[in-house]
């Protein structure tokens, strides 16, 4: 079982919508994202060890939103500190290069450097 992680994760105070891109309908929210992976938030537990179709629909302008296509294997599954939520982990398998400008805006959105505050 997977159990250490190997790649810096980025919490998302905000979260953003992920769909079942066969079925277009939402099946929870972006938890966090790592350059291999992510976590999702849903109301109902994800079956481990299976490959999922996943459709990230990123809000670009009046909107408009960008679609970033997904496969990606889900590894672990559990209930959450919240009530009828569950975390589930997943593998990307090859992201787009859109994942990773995703992840770039996001980290650099949500990131804090001390030095460049205003004095």
């Amino acid at each position: 079982m997977f159990t250490e992680r190997r790649i810096e994760r980025h919490q998302l105070p905000y979260f953003l919508q992920v769909f079942n891109r066969v079925t277009d309908k939402p099946i929870g929210f972006l938890g966090n994202v790592s350059e291999n992976g992510l976590m999702l938030i849903s109301q109902l537990p994800m079956m481990v060890d299976v490959d999922f179709q996943l459709c990230l629909k990123i809000p670009v302008a009046q909107g408009e939103f960008q679609t970033i296509d997904l496969t990606a294997t889900c590894l672990w599954s559990h209930e959450d500190v919240n009530p009828q939520h569950y975390d589930s982990g997943f593998m990307v398998h090859q992201p787009p290069q859109a994942y990773g400008q995703l992840i770039n805006a996001l980290v650099q959105y949500f990131s804090f450097d001390p030095q460049q505050a205003p004095v």
